[in-house]
């Protein structure tokens, strides 16, 4: 077993009790939990604020996952690389031939259990749509996606349902966002567009 900030033993136990302290006292609280699966990703949205990191640490820790997430290549090299690499994450290399979907489908294939996060978003500024990769990495992995919905007018974090791709990509997107439909982010400002069903 690989061991990150997630699972290294004496230390996680202490950065959970913290991270534990610091949603109570934020007044954030978690509901649901993670299903029973060894390989999916893990979609966290609306993604509106430099504070969605704090939070998604925050319900890591108290769900007890160990969880991945992608890095550019050059933050993997030394002298601090491994410290990129110890916090979960997957070095993409975007001078490689092969992409960045192919090169999470390999890490996920060649891994015993998988769970990778993502903002569909890709930026904390409102947008129509999602940008895609999260779903041709589930889609050539053969994995679901878990939704991870940030209510901030509730301050609470959603945990739990899950996603079984189809051979639809336009329906499955639609789907997917509206799973999110009526919830907003931190700074709800930021707020996307949902899709309509």
């Amino acid at each position: 077993m690989k061991l990150t900030i997630f699972n290294t033993p004496i230390i996680s136990p202490i950065f959970r009790l913290i991270s534990n302290t610091w949603m109570w006292l934020a007044g954030w609280r978690v509901e649901g939990k993670l299903p029973d699966f060894r390989k999916y990703i893990i979609i966290g949205a609306p993604h509106t604020s430099n504070w969605d990191f704090l939070l998604f640490l925050g319900v890591i820790f108290r769900l007890k996952a160990d969880v991945r997430y992608m890095g550019k290549a050059e933050l993997f090299r030394n002298p601090f690389g491994w410290f990129f690499y110890w916090c979960g994450g997957i070095p993409v290399d975007r001078k490689k031939s092969t992409g960045l979907v192919e090169q999470m489908v390999e890490a996920c294939n060649k891994s015993e259990k998988f769970i990778l996060t993502i903002a569909p978003e890709g930026t904390r500024h409102g947008v129509k749509e999602w940008k895609r990769g999260f779903y041709h990495i589930a889609k050539g992995a053969g994995i679901p996606l878990v939704m991870a919905k940030v209510d901030g007018k509730q301050k609470t974090m959603r945990v739990g349902d899950t996603f079984h791709l189809t051979e639809d990509m336009e329906a499955d997107m639609k789907a997917i966002q509206n799973m999110f439909k009526g919830v907003a982010g931190v700074n709800p400002r930021k707020k996307y567009i949902t899709l309509e069903a």
